[in-house]
């Protein structure tokens, strides 16, 4: 993780007096609405968030992030025999860019035809399997770079209302740029889904960073990578394109550790492009 994250090395009460060490050694990540946090247990603790089991290393490693609109307090819980922390975790609560728009035909507002809705659900299952997994891969703890250069043209949590009906938040980061633009891996990792043609998100990759922490790439013009393959970080992956529901070309960068999705933007160095003045979305539909 970047140096720029917030390191926190924490003393802890414990629940038994008995405890001469603490069992939680060490958390850092960003501790708002869309962050990731890394953490540290004492050898062969047990550590649960919000009554969550994680998966932990055998070093005593182990992560989970933080969704969208996660609420401001949260619980890390930490057991070893008949040890037991208990560390309440202060959530920081971001704002977000809401568009409204108001007047539109109700066929802009839910255009999508029944007919179609069964395709939709079979890709989001297979969207849903692929960020299921959980793998010893220790990827996540690196330093993660930009997949793309360009210009950022879209943000994480951005949300759209339409005649009074919030529509789904943008779960990921956009870098717009010419199709055919590379796109290289964030960090290491192993192919999860390669898939060319979803109905929202186009050319769709997904590849695994370990312990449920996923990043997801969609739109892409190309991908140049199989499932199951191994990639390293900054290797050639895919291609930026304007698949899908898309309204220019462009990447659309999500992370997510298991359901909840984070921002990209918390993981990654301060980006080196340009930024754009305005929020904008350059997609119709979201996965």
């Amino acid at each position: 993780m970047r140096s720029r994250f917030v390191f926190v090395l924490v003393l802890f009460i414990s629940t038994s007096l008995a405890a001469k060490e603490p069992l939680l050694l060490s958390l850092k990540g960003d501790f708002a609405q869309g962050g990731l946090v890394i953490g540290q247990a004492a050898p062969k603790a047990q550590v649960e968030f919000n009554g969550t089991q994680l998966k932990i290393s055998d070093d005593g490693y182990f992560v989970f992030g933080f969704h969208r609109d996660h609420e401001a307090a949260a619980t890390l819980t930490l057991t070893k025999g008949s040890l037991k922390e208990v560390q309440p975790i202060h959530i920081r609560k971001r704002q977000y860019n809401i568009e409204r728009v108001d007047g539109l035909p109700p066929s802009k507002v839910n255009p999508i035809k029944p007919e179609v809705l069964k395709r939709i659900r079979k890709e989001g299952a297979m969207v849903a399997a692929a960020r299921a997994k959980t793998s010893d891969l220790r990827h996540f703890m690196q330093d993660f770079i930009w997949p793309a250069k360009g210009r950022l043209s879209g943000f994480y949590g951005s949300q759209r209302v339409l005649n009074g009906d919030p529509k789904r938040p943008h779960y990921g980061v956009d870098v717009a740029a010419p199709t055919g633009t590379p796109v290289v891996a964030p960090a290491d990792g192993i192919v999860r889904l390669a898939y060319d043609n979803m109905f929202y998100s186009g050319g769709t990759l997904i590849v695994d960073h370990g312990f449920g922490v996923s990043s997801t790439f969609i739109h892409l013009n190309s991908i140049d990578v199989e499932e199951g393959q191994v990639v390293k970080q900054g290797d050639l992956i895919a291609t930026i394109g304007a698949t899908g529901r898309a309204t220019g070309p462009h990447l659309d960068w999500r992370i997510n550790w298991f359901k909840s999705r984070l921002d990209p933007q918390l993981m990654a160095p301060p980006f080196e492009g340009n930024n754009s003045d305005t929020k904008t979305v350059m997609e119709e539909g979201r996965k």
